[in-house]
């Protein structure tokens, strides 16, 4: 099983017992929750909470429920959708996809990314074009897979991105697949694709 203090420093309280791909297949519910506890900080409205500090750009859809944090910068026509929390000081650059994601503090997926229910660690830079795919369209039987520690663990959901530890560098226009677990300060080199079911 996997222990998220393992890949992520500090974690919040409410996926610290959860395996990721729980977490992320409740992630309305568990960003909902989220919403009770902020402080006066936050704008809430229609379902999503705005630190007053952040710069959403025009354009921007937010599907809810969101939660986005203190200092973050969300740049024009970005899509957060199905529940997506958002730490201090992220980046999500212009025409980005974040889907059922918890993105922690300091990371930045820079430019036409497509991440989807995963857990992006402290301080990683996701480059232009990088995809973090959720779904193994290819297969017939559509569980996601993960490889922990050489052993395959079935997680019972057809829709899993990616643990991605801190301070890992994901190369432009890399890929993914669903179920990649990365060591913090793991490199992906550009045009890379990451599929540890091989």
């Amino acid at each position: 099983m996997i222990k998220l203090t393992d890949y992520i420093t500090d974690p919040v309280k409410e996926l610290a017992d959860l395996q990721p791909w729980m977490a992320t297949s409740q992630a309305n519910k568990i960003v909902s929750s989220m919403m009770g506890q902020l402080s006066s900080d936050f704008v809430i409205s229609n379902g999503n909470a705005i630190h007053r500090t952040a710069i959403i750009e025009k354009g921007v859809t937010l599907k809810s429920p969101c939660i986005i944090g203190a200092n973050c910068f969300v740049a024009a026509n970005a899509y957060l959708r199905g529940g997506v929390w958002l730490d201090e000081s992220v980046i999500i650059g212009p025409s980005c996809e974040i889907k059922s994601s918890f993105i922690f503090s300091g990371s930045k997926a820079a430019h036409f990314n497509f991440i989807g229910d995963s857990i992006v660690g402290r301080d990683v830079n996701i480059e232009a074009g990088a995809i973090v795919a959720n779904y193994r369209n290819e297969f017939d039987n559509k569980e996601i897979i993960c490889i922990i520690n050489a052993d395959r663990t079935n997680t019972g959901v057809q829709k899993f991105g990616s643990l991605i530890g801190d301070q890992s560098k994901i190369g432009a226009n890399a890929v993914l697949v669903p179920g990649t677990i990365l060591q913090p300060n793991t490199i992906v080199h550009r045009l890379s694709l990451v599929d540890q079911t091989i």
